[in-house]
């Protein structure tokens, strides 16, 4: 299943797979936004389940927040639906995010020299799991 999100001035795609037949999976690939700053939330709601997710995510000062709780929604609808999994039980397993393709904008400096500006690109990913309780 593939869809795009537009934004103001982005296009991210978002693939859901399943992995196994106990982990969802979300890749969101094009966020226009450095992977450290979302590796910065991230490192936050890894183990944590998905409603206290759901809850840091809406109150976090970080831009970051918002394409990541796209994804927890994708992940979670994901798992129940395709996989029947409970979503109280759900909880994050493993997320992360790396550097993708990097937009190079030229801006005009001293003495007419070009200066490079790089617009940064990640995708991330992110699995889900039920609890054995």
């Amino acid at each position: 299943m593939v869809m795009t999100l537009t934004n103001s001035c982005c296009v991210c795609f978002r693939v859901c797979i399943q992995v196994d037949e106990k982990e969802a999976v979300c890749y969101l690939r094009g966020v226009r936004m450095s992977a450290s700053k979302v590796r910065r939330v991230l490192d936050v709601i890894r183990g944590k389940s998905y409603e206290e997710c759901l809850i840091m995510l809406e109150f976090m000062p970080y831009r970051s927040c918002e394409p990541i709780l796209n994804a927890l929604f994708s992940a979670a609808s994901n798992a129940k639906n395709n996989l029947g999994m409970n979503k109280a039980k759900l909880y994050v397993s493993e997320c992360y995010a790396d550097g993708g393709a990097t937009m190079k904008r030229f801006q005009p400096r001293a003495q007419g020299r070009p200066f490079a500006i790089r617009k940064r690109t990640c995708s991330l990913v992110l699995k889900m799991k039920e609890r054995e309780d």
